[in-house]
């Protein structure tokens, strides 16, 4: 399943160390990894990523959960795992689930299937995709793989993008403690490279290796040398390395449901849809009121703060 690496040890201790609470159960012999978060001071919320349950029995977990749970837990946010057709959909949903105002993971990506031969993969690839890795290679672009002792450049192109594309950037100590962690797990690899031309280090991605799965994390870049293509430079070698080290798909990881160019992630979906992957989508966030009476108070409460970040944080 792609996206299990949330279900991960690393990951729990990871989100565990940036303000969540973390938290497991077993479930007739499956291990589930919740995050707790206090809201309100006096309350609390469960979020469940990808969790290995299946559709039919969320309900019934649902309810076995809430008497685990503190009982101040509000409400329990589901980040649904299966596949459907649309983004955010869940025609079966049982009675009591409401679609949260927000989702955490992004519901739609693109898969790519790396098992084939590499000659494969390009000749599956757009046009421009094919085209840019070429205009990469005939630039100079050098690419070269690290762990975390290359945050600081890395960080320092991350604040760039944040303030060129008018996205959120996390303090540097979060990307920090993800290498930190990384290094006492056997399987999962957390790699950072970077693309380089004449000396100069113009771009950057994070990626996570786990098992048969690769999943591109995180990316940044300059303004100069754009045309240089370095970012497809650095795509095509993690999805090599991805391939050597035995992961059977790609993980893009995050794109806008449709071709939309009005989309804020227009861009990210021609880059990421041209490496000739398989779109998929998830319903996104769901929510199991715990608390029925106090959860639309709650929910209000997410739908302003979300407005209000859109209207007035981004423009600054």
């Amino acid at each position: 399943m792609s996206g299990a690496f949330l279900q991960s040890n690393l990951w729990t201790l990871f989100k565990g160390s940036f303000g969540w609470e973390p938290y497991s159960f077993h479930f007739e012999g499956k291990l589930v990894n919740v995050l707790l978060r206090r809201v309100f001071k006096v309350f609390s919320l469960a979020y469940i990523p990808y969790a290995p349950i299946e559709q039919e029995r969320i309900e019934e977990v649902s309810k076995y959960l809430k008497t685990l749970l503190p009982k101040n837990c509000l409400f329990i946010r589901w980040d649904l795992p299966w596949y459907v057709k649309e983004e955010g959909e869940w025609t079966d949903a049982p009675k009591y689930f409401r679609k949260a105002p927000e989702d955490i993971q992004p519901p739609s990506s693109v898969i790519l299937n790396i098992s084939r031969p590499l000659d494969e993969i390009l000749k599956g690839m757009k046009d421009r995709a094919r085209r840019n890795i070429k205009v990469a290679e005939k630039k100079g672009v050098v690419i070269t793989c690290h762990g975390a002792e290359k945050l600081s450049t890395w960080y320092k192109l991350n604040k760039e993008t944040s303030e060129r594309d008018r996205i959120a950037s996390r303090p540097k100590a979060y990307y920090e403690k993800l290498f930190e962690l990384a290094k006492n797990q056997k399987r999962l690899d957390v790699r950072l490279y970077m693309a380089s031309v004449d000396g100069d280090e113009i771009a950057g991605i994070i990626t996570l290796f786990d098992g048969v799965e690769a999943t591109y994390l995180y990316g940044a870049s300059a303004s100069r040398k754009r045309e240089t293509q370095p970012n497809y430079a650095l795509q095509w070698r993690a999805i090599q390395d991805a391939k050597a080290a035995g992961c059977l798909e790609y993980d893009f990881f995050g794109i806008s449901p449709t071709d939309d160019p009005k989309h804020p992630m227009a861009g990210l979906y021609q880059f990421k849809t041209g490496w000739g992957g398989t779109i998929i989508h998830r319903p996104g966030c769901w929510d199991y009121p715990c608390h029925p009476k106090l959860y639309p108070g709650a929910r209000l409460y997410e739908s302003v703060r979300k407005w209000y970040y859109k209207k007035f944080k981004k423009k600054k």
